[in-house]
């Protein structure tokens, strides 16, 4: 019997879709681009767990159409008569959870999948994936830990801990279970990433920039988003010391174009450009180059995130398709089932809203939409990084209607988390003078 790179054994109909296996299990736990390679050998093998790869890897496309494709996939994997394990079956069975949306039915297989076989790591990030997407940090966190103990010897372990104990704020053991990861393996891109989250958090702004350019050489042969989103942390680092140009050239150069047609490219590039805006700075027609490239989502709803980052940069770009798309959210919040209903219809549709009006110049109901959906807003998924792109558009209204003790509540805590942030500095030296206290701010 054949094993995979982490030593689970597989069942195959063709001994030669091995390579194409572990191209998929051991590429998307490292986030590299040769996860397509699955592709092939599941064209020529129907084995489960070759199927449920396939499917996983469309899945990913984050594109209305890509449970479609999942599921001819699934179908050979429910047709084969390749005999299949028992953590194999549980595997097609996640998948296939995942392509009918029952993401409740989906973490509930990856977490039994971590505590009866901790090394199908994949199944691992899967689930995390999915806590990223519903809000879900603690959950996120579980998972790692389960299947810990077992896969202690392998790097991508080690990152995935680090970003669960990230996103729960745990940023001590955060940055100790990403430093192990590097020191394994220092082409650990995920860690560098989560490494990145605790240095922004903690306002060591130009010491991840330092970090993130000592490993910036390793980032070849990755997917565009893992690529593309690491230099786009290293603009974030740029963005709060005010060198604008230089994260602007960091947009055009990295973040934007690599696969401008996947979605994750088109949030990085969206965020990216508000946040430079909000800054103060000018991004030209870089709204109008991305715009054709965001179009065509105006239905695609396959996660509130996605569709407000969407939403946003139409808006900005002052494209028609930005109401038509708000439009179409909130019939498909109507239309939800199950457990992101409310999410859809309380927390996206608002906001939603709120990013609508901000990009057209109404600061008041930018204030009322997102003001009415913050308190939720972690249910949109994303990490606090990217989440917080909605917090400062909220700022940004606030002190646009003059509503400024508002917005010197939500903006000194930040600058006294984030003592070295120009950006935060130049944004409260605003609001002090508008409220007459000038002097605060050096007091």
């Amino acid at each position: 019997m054949s094993h995979d790179a982490f030593g689970n054994p597989l069942t195959l109909g063709d001994p030669s879709s091995l390579a194409g296996v572990d191209a998929f299990v051991a590429g998307f736990l490292a986030c590299e681009a040769r996860v397509v390679d699955v592709l092939g050998a599941a064209a020529a093998d129907d084995a489960p767990i070759v199927q449920a790869c396939a499917a996983a890897l469309h899945l990913f496309a984050e594109t209305p159409g890509a449970a479609a494709n999942a599921r001819v996939h699934l179908e050979r994997a429910e047709a084969s008569r390749v005999p299949a394990t028992a953590r194999e079956r549980r595997f097609v069975e996640a998948v296939r959870a995942w392509a009918d949306d029952d993401l409740v039915r989906a973490l509930a297989l990856h977490e039994a999948q971590a505590a009866e076989f901790p090394r199908d790591l994949v199944s691992v990030k899967l689930g995390q994936y999915h806590c990223l997407n519903l809000g879900d940090a603690p959950r996120m966190l579980r998972l790692a830990l389960a299947a810990a103990p077992a896969a202690a010897d392998v790097a991508p372990m080690h990152g995935l801990l680090a970003f669960g104990y990230e996103q729960c704020h745990l940023l001590r053991r955060a940055e100790a279970a990403a430093r192990r990861a590097v020191a394994m393996r220092r082409r650990e891109p995920w860690a560098h990433h989560a490494l990145a989250h605790v240095m922004l958090t903690e306002g060591r702004f130009d010491e991840g920039e330092a970090f993130l350019r000592s490993v910036a050489d390793a980032w070849t042969g990755l997917n565009s988003f893992m690529v593309t989103h690491n230099w786009w942390h290293l603009a974030l680092f740029l963005i709060e010391g005010e060198r604008l140009d230089e994260a602007l050239a960091l947009h055009d150069a990295r973040v934007w174009g690599v696969c401008p047609d996947y979605s994750q490219d088109q949030v990085n590039a969206v965020s990216l450009l508000a946040r430079i805006e909000l800054a103060g700075g000018e991004v030209g027609d870089r709204w109008q180059a991305l715009a054709p490239w965001l179009a065509p989502r105006v239905h695609d709803h396959v996660q509130p995130f996605l569709d407000l980052h969407y939403l946003y940069g139409l808006a900005r770009a002052g494209r028609p398709e930005a109401q038509s798309l708000q439009a179409s959210l909130e019939a498909h919040a109507q239309r939800v089932a199950g457990v992101q209903r409310d999410t859809w219809l309380r927390v996206a549709v608002p906001a939603g809203r709120g990013l609508l009006a901000h990009a057209r110049g109404d600061a008041q109901g930018a204030v009322q939409g997102l003001g009415e959906a913050l308190p939720r807003l972690l249910e949109l998924g994303g990490s606090h990084a990217q989440r917080d792109l909605f917090e400062q558009i909220h700022i940004d209204a606030l002190m646009a209607s003059g509503r400024w003790t508002a917005a010197q509540h939500r903006l000194q805590p930040a600058a006294t988390a984030q003592p070295a942030s120009r950006r935060l500095e130049t944004r409260l030296r605003r609001t002090y003078r508008a409220l007459g206290l000038a002097g605060a701010i050096d007091a």
